[in-house]
């Protein structure tokens, strides 16, 4: 089920107002700079229910050929740790955890991402990491 934000609403992944924080990576106006907003945007594909942005942005050697996203509900992001990842960098990882709940539970997932920059100098997701 894909969901729509307002361009005034706030970004699911915290960053402020969607119009100006990951609108323009779900929408393919413009790519991440960095790790960190590749994270961000990825999070709020989740929240959004946009799978194909999801597999946009997997790097080639470890993206799935399909991915179905359950019916969680995703309630918030926050970042732990970033290391490298910057437009000057060529990998970074991010380490976040993220908030959700469903009809009857709620949970968090903890992650530690790694990213690679590829040519044209977009990063991709790569895997998640050993803490």
């Amino acid at each position: 089920m894909t969901r729509t934000l307002a361009g005034t609403a706030d970004c699911p992944c915290g960053g402020g107002r969607y119009a100006d924080c990951c609108a323009p990576y779900l929408r393919r106006e413009s790519w991440p700079p960095t790790a960190q907003a590749l994270m961000r945007s990825r999070y709020t594909a989740f929240a959004l229910g946009d799978p194909e942005y999801l597999l946009r942005t997997w790097h080639p050697r470890t993206r799935p050929d399909a991915l179905e996203l359950d019916d969680r509900e995703w309630t918030g992001l926050e970042i732990v740790e970033t290391v490298d990842g910057s437009a000057d960098d060529l990998m970074g990882i991010v380490g976040f955890v993220a908030g959700w709940r469903d009809d009857a539970r709620r949970g968090t997932v903890s992650e530690r991402s790694a990213f690679v920059k590829r040519g044209g100098g977009r990063w991709f997701y790569l895997a998640d990491t050993p803490a």
